[in-house]
Parts: C-alpha cells; structure tokens; sequence
C-alpha cells in the first residue's frame, strides 16, 4: 500500500508568493515572474533586485488597466484614410440606374504595380474593376519645427494626461470623514515625431459623370482632420488633380483621376529604446494628515488641517459630514514655540523679558519642561537646570553651573524656546 505523508502546511510567505500570478508585458510579451522568489531573481538586474538607482514607484503595470501604452505608426495613419473615405466621404456613383457604393483599397505593391502597367486596375479574371479607389504611401518627410525629444536613447520630453477614475480612490465613508485627498493617475507619453506623409491616390470610373462626382466629394473633404474621433484624426490636404481619359486594349473607355494626399501626423513607435527609459504610468502624492494627540486629565485630538465643505447625501439631504468645532486658544497654545535672547546676570543666572503662557483647562500647567535652553548653540540638559520660575513679566533661569562644568558670562549667548506670553 502506498505510504500516506504528513501534510506539510505552508507558511505566510508561500501562501502570498502562490497568489502572485507572473504578468506578461502587453508590449514585450515578457514574463519575468515573481520578483520575491530567488529561482526569478536572474530575471532581474542587480538594480532592480537592491534597489540602488531603481525607483519602483515608476514601474506601474498596466495589467487590468483599459489603457495600453501609447503607440501610433503609419498603419494607424493608413487606417485614418480608410475610415474617412468609407464612412465620411462615402463616395458613390450612379450605374445602370442603381446607386453604387465605390469600393476603396490600399495599394499594397501587387496592386500599384498592376494598376501602373496596365493604366488600370484589374480583378483577377483580367477585367477592369470600375468604379475604385486606390491610395498608396509614397514618402515620409520629418518636421523638425514642431517638436523634439532631445535624445532617442532617453528622451527628456513627455507628455501626460489624466485618467478621469483611479481604482486606488474607491469611495468610502472613511475617506470623506477623514478628509483624504484622493490621489490622481497619469499616463505619460513621449514627444512624438511629427511627419509629413504623402500618398498618391488614384480613382478609376466607367464614366466622366460618376469621376466629377468622386472629385466634387474628395475636393470638398480636403484642408479637414481626417480619421476615426474614437481614435486619431489628422490634418489632410489634396492641392490638385489630374484626370486622364485611357483606353484600354479591348477599346474600354476609362476615365481615371490622380492626386497627391498630405497628411501630417506624428509617430511614437514600439520600440526598445522607449520602453527601457521612458516612464509610462505614475500617481500622484498621496497627502497624509497627522494630527495632534496631548494627554491632560483627558485625550483631545485636534488638527488645524482646513476641512472640506459639508458633504450632502443623495438619499438623504439632511445627512452631512462636517468638522468638529476647534478650541482656537488651545490650538495657538498648542503651537506656540517662541524663541527669546537672554540677559547675563550672574556666573549661574540669566533673565528673559516676557512671562509664560497660560495653559487651557485640562492641560498641565506651564513648567520649565515647555522650554528649551541653549548657550551659545548648545542645548542644555534638564538635569543642570537648578530652576526657572516667572514673575512681573521677567522669566530667571537658574543653572548648576557645578554639575554643567562651566559658569556665564557677559559675552555668552542665551538663549530659550518656548510657550513665552509674547
């Protein structure tokens, strides 16, 4: 029979690193596991494992997050073109009576280099597809006037924005009791390149009738942002058109339409560089209001922190959340710290001119323990103060001069901080 074992149950630290599912990078697909287990730690640099020169506050990951790290590359430009002219322009011509919706196509190299071999583009069993639109990236001209990173291998200009929510300011009563500021989240992006793309596109009819119709609708639609207003949209420009008549081998007449499109746009690629140096995602300071605890014949905890508005309940008006009332003259006896220069004396005596404060009903009187002495910059223990009383609006300080080590004199400076009545 086979041996039962001992069950062999798990401490803290296995139980939460089994609960640590390994995240793969949306952008990399790079899974680098669970930093606190040492067969992972290759995984990371030494940096990253000591923490020296590596702040972790940048790292924020993105699983979970509907927000993805922002790219945009020229296929995202092509898509703008495709969605305009489909669902904006929407050009359409009239044939045998019927009202036909005109087809739109990308100029992958196959196509373009039929379409400039034959004058025309055909379908795959040689006849001419009319009526068509066919547009093809040409060049990429760069635009140094608008923008610049400073330096691709760690670029030195971002851009951000807000999330309108942060999942780490989940409502709660105690939040608003306790007058948290909710902490916000940023996206940040770098400065992208700004280009100029320049596509030729060409339009090919049965008729010149159904061509003027297409021009009419694309002329009208130049000097516009062009694309998707759920994603990107970029400024377009068409300056002319040329509109040949060709005929075909098999005597078809067709009527064809070219013209140059400019769209500027700019490109933040997916690349190394930026991934390894750019930060993509940060929060900002969280505030954390400390109050003020004192113990008399009772516990009083104050703060003079500036309270929010009352905050109104939809369900029930009348339920509001407001401050307490604060006891001002406890408050400014609370924080009174006044600092005085002392007269010399005697070898063992020096005065101050003002009194003391009185303190609040319920806290312990005012005492030589409200005050701190110094001569000549250094602090001067409790265990050397023989006295230090108040009388007609002069404080005396009374030192042991046997147990300090050495005695006043004219030319020391003395001085106190404390609850003085100035």
């Amino acid at each position: 029979m086979p041996k039962t074992r001992k069950p062999n149950p798990k401490s803290q630290k296995q139980i939460s690193n089994d609960l640590v599912n390994p995240y793969v990078n949306p952008e990399t697909g790079e899974t680098r596991g669970n930093p606190n287990i040492p067969s992972n730690f290759d995984q990371f640099t030494a940096n990253e494992q000591n923490g020296v020169g590596f702040n972790r506050s940048n790292e924020l990951s993105f699983k979970g997050d509907t927000v993805k790290p922002f790219t945009i590359g020229f296929e995202d430009i092509d898509e703008t073109i495709m969605y305009y002219f489909k669902n904006v322009i929407r050009p359409t011509v009239i044939q045998n009576g019927n009202r036909l919706a005109v087809p739109v196509i990308y100029g992958s190299p196959e196509r373009w280099k039929s379409t400039q071999k034959d004058g025309y583009y055909k379908d795959k069993k040689g006849a001419i597809m009319a009526p068509l639109i066919m547009f093809k990236r040409e060049s990429i001209d760069k635009v140094r006037s608008i923008g610049n990173k400073l330096d691709a291998n760690k670029p030195n200009l971002y851009t951000s924005w807000k999330k309108v929510y942060n999942t780490k300011n989940a409502y709660s009563n105690f939040d608003v009791l306790n007058n948290r500021i909710p902490t916000e989240q940023f996206i940040v992006n770098v400065i992208p390149d700004y280009v100029t793309i320049n596509y030729t596109c060409a339009v090919q009819t049965y008729y010149v009738s159904q061509l003027n119709k297409i021009v009419e609708a694309v002329n009208y639609a130049s000097d516009a942002y062009w694309g998707d207003p759920e994603r990107f949209k970029f400024m377009a420009t068409i300056d002319s058109f040329q509109t040949p008549i060709e005929i075909s081998d098999n005597s078809n007449r067709v009527a064809k339409a070219t013209f140059s499109l400019k769209i500027k746009g700019y490109i933040i690629p997916d690349n190394i560089q930026k991934q390894l140096v750019a930060i993509k995602k940060f929060n900002s300071k969280s505030q954390v209001i400390i109050g003020l605890e004192v113990e008399g014949v009772g516990s009083e905890f104050l703060t003079t922190q500036a309270k929010r508005p009352p905050v109104v309940f939809p369900g029930n008006p009348s339920e509001a959340v407001s401050a307490s009332p604060v006891n001002q003259a406890t408050v400014t006896y609370l924080n009174s710290n006044t600092s005085l220069d002392g007269t010399y004396v005697s070898d063992d005596t020096a005065t101050f001119p003002a009194g003391w404060l009185t303190a609040p009903s319920g806290f312990p009187a005012t005492s030589v323990s409200d005050f701190a002495f110094y001569v000549n910059g250094v602090l001067i223990d409790s265990a050397n103060i023989t006295s230090f009383t108040q009388s007609g609006g002069v404080s005396t300080l009374v030192l042991n001069t046997v147990a300090l080590g050495y005695t006043l004199s004219a030319t020391d400076d003395i001085t106190a901080i404390g609850k003085f009545n100035v």
